[in-house]
């Protein structure tokens, strides 16, 4: 059974500047969603660190919000909470992979997020994924938040323009100065 096995856990990476993070939560579930987020939460302060929290209707809103506090906020990091339960639909499907695929690219975007929403068949499997004391996965989010933010610092923090360059941008530094391409 995957709940008695053990894994190696990174050490907690420490923090010259003090860090604060975005919780975003769907709490469909809401009792696996308060576990979720205490493990989160405790994580967060075990180093240091700070933490704002909000609650969006769905799985699916999760990365829509973490858009949008980037684009309107300052945080350091983010973590994804909510919990998917298979149901009699291809729903879940949808819902498990749109949401985890929005949270890679926006990753991919330079956004330092863990990934805590958990995508289980029954409801068992959620409590003891989510209990703090058992898989405690809101922890191991926040974890995961918080090292790829420990990354961003040692490596110089975000950088504009992560990411792709538009083509017209891309030539005009391929060429010399006055944007033409060089052979």
């Amino acid at each position: 059974m995957a709940g008695h096995e053990s894994h190696y856990i990174l050490p907690r990476p420490t923090f010259d500047a003090p860090v604060k993070l975005l919780i975003v939560v769907a709490p469909y579930y809401k009792d696996i969603a308060d576990n979720l987020i205490a493990g989160a939460k405790a994580e967060i302060e075990a180093v240091g660190g700070t933490w704002d929290l909000v609650e969006v209707p769905g799985a699916l809103e999760v990365p829509a919000a973490i858009g949008l506090a980037d684009r309107y906020s300052n945080y350091d990091g983010y973590v994804a909470l909510g919990c998917v339960i298979r149901g009699e639909t291809t729903h879940y499907d949808t819902v498990c992979n749109d949401s985890s695929r929005a949270l890679q690219l926006l990753g991919l975007q330079g956004l330092c997020i863990g990934n805590g929403i958990l995508t289980v068949e029954n409801r068992p499997q959620a409590e003891v994924r989510a209990d703090p004391a058992d898989q405690n996965k809101g922890g191991g989010a926040a974890a995961a938040a918080l090292h790829l933010i420990a990354l961003g610092r040692k490596w110089g923090g975000q950088k504009e323009d992560v990411g792709f360059r538009p083509l017209t941008e891309t030539i005009r530094l391929a060429g010399d100065n006055d944007g033409t391409p060089t052979a």
